[in-house]
């Protein structure tokens, strides 16, 4: 027998019309399937997530329990209810600093929220930003409670509140619980304690002081910590900048105009 080197004879293919020699037949790609995995995942969360909407829908308060809240919360704090409308020039930095989709978000803004939560599943520390109607929901509803389970609380009722009301009742809510620091509680309080004057005389610079100290009253008040108060000032008239409020050059000139403070004095006006 003759040894040598040997190569294995090509296969042929079959000829046009008859089918190939046997062999294995492709098997599925493993992208489609882990496809298939990811959208029955997502469709569970889906549901999941919304059985727990309704959940929440279902056990926490209604909308028209916030002006019973706020009658009572102003009782307490010995001021007139309801307060005047909030004026403009709370309403604009307030907006610009605190909750700018404001006006065009159902009350609650959905990307802040999935941060919020992705935070609380990884253990990071993005807090998102709360909406208006959220930071009012805790304000009159859940003042005391925290964890999850009150975040989630303050979701469903600020939905609720945007729902029972116009934007504007809900500033004017907002402002009416909200705390100024140095003891004042309400727009109309802080802006006769702070300035001697109503609230519907407010300067530009003046609401937008009251605005920023809403965020943190004992830390920014502008009577016994004007430093923090006029860094929280600058940082609210960048904001309206930014949105739209006010140019440059007049978020400047703001910034230059005089606050008027009058030492905390609630009897002036």
């Amino acid at each position: 027998m003759l040894m040598g080197n040997t190569r294995p004879l090509p296969q042929q293919s079959a000829p046009p019309g008859q089918p190939g020699p046997p062999g294995r037949r492709p098997r599925p790609g493993r992208g489609r399937r882990y496809l298939k995995r990811a959208a029955t995942g997502l469709g569970t969360l889906i549901v999941l997530l919304a059985l727990a909407a309704g959940a929440l829908w279902v056990i926490t308060p209604s909308a028209g329990e916030a002006t019973k809240l706020a009658r009572a919360q102003a009782a307490q704090h010995g001021i007139a209810y309801p307060g005047p409308s909030v004026p403009e020039n709370f309403a604009r930095p307030l907006v610009a600093t605190e909750d700018h989709r404001f006006y065009s978000e159902p009350g609650v803004d959905l990307l802040a929220v999935a941060r919020v939560a992705q935070a609380k599943v990884t253990g990071g520390t993005d807090q998102g930003g709360a909406t208006i109607e959220q930071q009012l929901a805790k304000m009159l509803y859940t003042p005391t409670q925290t964890g999850l389970r009150a975040e989630a609380k303050q979701v469903a009722l600020a939905v609720k509140l945007n729902i029972g009301y116009s934007k504007q009742q809900i500033l004017d809510l907002y402002a009416e619980v909200a705390y100024y620091g140095h003891g004042f509680y309400g727009l109309e309080q802080a802006s006769c304690g702070y300035f001697g004057h109503p609230a519907r005389d407010l300067t530009v610079v003046q609401g937008a002081m009251l605005a920023g100290v809403v965020n943190a009253p004992s830390v920014d008040d502008p009577i016994n910590d004007p430093g923090n108060a006029r860094a929280r000032l600058s940082h609210v008239i960048d904001r309206m900048v930014a949105v739209g409020y006010l140019t440059a050059a007049q978020g400047r000139q703001v910034l230059s105009t005089p606050l008027g403070l009058t030492a905390g004095n609630t009897a002036s006006c």
